[in-house]
């Protein structure tokens, strides 16, 4: 197994294989002393030493350090880079695969910054295949290794992807404490005004928007803006445009959140993520939808072209489904109920059937192309599904809004003796939501 030795003792058994002293090792840059102390295992060798000492065994210094070969290492490389690849290229199972791999390689556990690299992208890839359990299990491991003062960058980017993956299970409040504890970390090491902190507050944003807290989202996302602006940084600026947009959608100002999202999409062309730019695209056509429903059309078309788009990132399931729903929302808004109802249907396939906000609004959709078409017994059971859903998931405003809509449709019904006891019932649920 690779890593047995030490890095003393494959220096010395180098050295005797090729047949030279001590000295004749150290001349003329070390001394002869000070090569038995790293042989003895009391001294480790800066990195630079190190590739010094490699050159003169003729071997590489990556063997040196972890008794792996280079061929082997650059094997494994190559694996990284296919499953990398595959992500980007939306394949998350092939992706997941191959970072398995190497996460099983007994060569890699000698690598510890290429098994770092592996399990960061397994985690990400995880997420991209819809197994939330499995990849915040490793992200929990990852954020308790990480180190801020070593690489600040890498330490927000897995505590982001934590309170995300939590958030979309559902579980906001520790979505909410995750982001919060690591960006008040990050404000504390001085890195108030740097991507990272821009990035972390977006993150911390969206959970209230989901928890429904709008009066903190509404105050982040102000000082969000004015810190990306600050900062000037284009990625900066993009993330607090865009999560400022989503909670003017939600505030119900569609006009303001419009334009929030166009000056984001200024800025796409320095933004490299392809998950990225097709969530932002797909939340500015749900925008245009609510803030202009006369340009459905344009939301659709825009949508249609979004679609591939996510399907061949890195996106994952719940990207996939938020866009089968608005195109069902679209269709809905432009008299197609029936194509809306086969859309919703294919989001909450898509999803399984775990209570998450995109399901809960994939149900809503379904529920209000029903009632288009008169199915009131399928809007009821659709409409209290997305009502339970967004009640468990501590959404407490827009389940509140969900149980009154719900029990306006059973007021609506034709037969008052079966649907009173229920109308009242989701009228009760409405008023618990709201803390009355």
């Amino acid at each position: 197994m690779p890593g047995q030795e030490s890095l003393g003792q494959r220096i010395r058994l180098l050295r005797i294989r090729k047949g030279v002293s001590q000295a004749q090792l150290a001349f003329p840059e070390l001394s002869d002393s000070y090569i038995s102390l790293i042989e003895s295992d009391k001294r480790i060798p800066a990195p630079s030493v190190i590739d010094l000492l490699a050159r003169k065994l003729e071997c590489s210094a990556t063997y040196l350090v972890s008794g792996v070969s280079e061929d082997i290492a650059d094997e494994l490389r190559v694996t990284l880079e296919y499953a990398e690849i595959a992500l980007q290229n939306g394949a998350a199972n092939e992706a997941r695969a191959r970072f398995g791999e190497v996460l099983v390689s007994s060569d890699a556990v000698a690598l510890p910054d290429l098994m770092h690299q592996a399990r960061w992208g397994h985690a990400l890839a995880l997420e991209a295949a819809g197994d939330l359990e499995a990849a915040i299990q490793e992200l929990r491991s990852l954020t308790a290794e990480a180190s801020l003062e070593a690489d600040r960058d890498h330490w927000s980017k897995v505590h982001v992807a934590l309170s995300r993956c939590l958030r979309d299970r559902g579980d906001v409040s520790e979505s909410v404490q995750v982001a919060e504890d690591a960006l008040r970390r990050l404000t504390a090491a001085g890195a108030e005004f740097t991507d990272a902190a821009v990035h972390l507050g977006a993150t911390l944003l969206a959970s209230f928007i989901e928890r429904s807290d709008l009066v903190r989202a509404h105050q982040l996302a102000e000082q969000l803006v004015e810190r990306a602006e600050r900062i000037g940084s284009p990625k900066a600026r993009l993330a607090a445009y865009w999560e400022a947009a989503f909670v003017a959608e939600i505030r119900g100002e569609y006009e303001e959140g419009v334009a929030l999202a166009e000056r984001a999409l200024t800025l796409l062309g320095e933004e490299d993520d392809p998950r990225n730019l097709g969530r932002l695209r797909l939340a500015y056509a749900s925008l245009l939808l609510r803030a202009r429903p006369h340009e459905a059309d344009k939301a659709r078309e825009l949508l249609l072209r979004v679609r591939p788009e996510i399907e061949a990132s890195a996106a994952g399931e719940i990207d996939v489904a938020l866009c089968l729903t608005e195109l069902a929302r679209a269709e809905t808004a432009l008299g197609r109920p029936s194509e809306a109802i086969d859309l919703a249907k294919e989001a909450i396939t898509t999803l399984g059937e775990a209570p998450r906000r995109a399901a809960a609004w994939a149900h809503t959709v379904l529920g209000e192309a029903y009632v288009r078409l008169g199915r009131r017994g399928e809007a009821v059971d659709a409409l209290t599904t997305a009502a339970t859903y967004l009640e468990e998931m501590e959404s407490s405003r827009d389940a509140a809004q969900a149980w009154f809509d719900l029990a306006e449709l059973l007021g609506e019904t034709g037969d008052p003796g079966s649907s009173e006891g229920q109308r009242l019932a989701a009228y009760r649920r409405a008023l618990t939501c709201v803390g009355l």
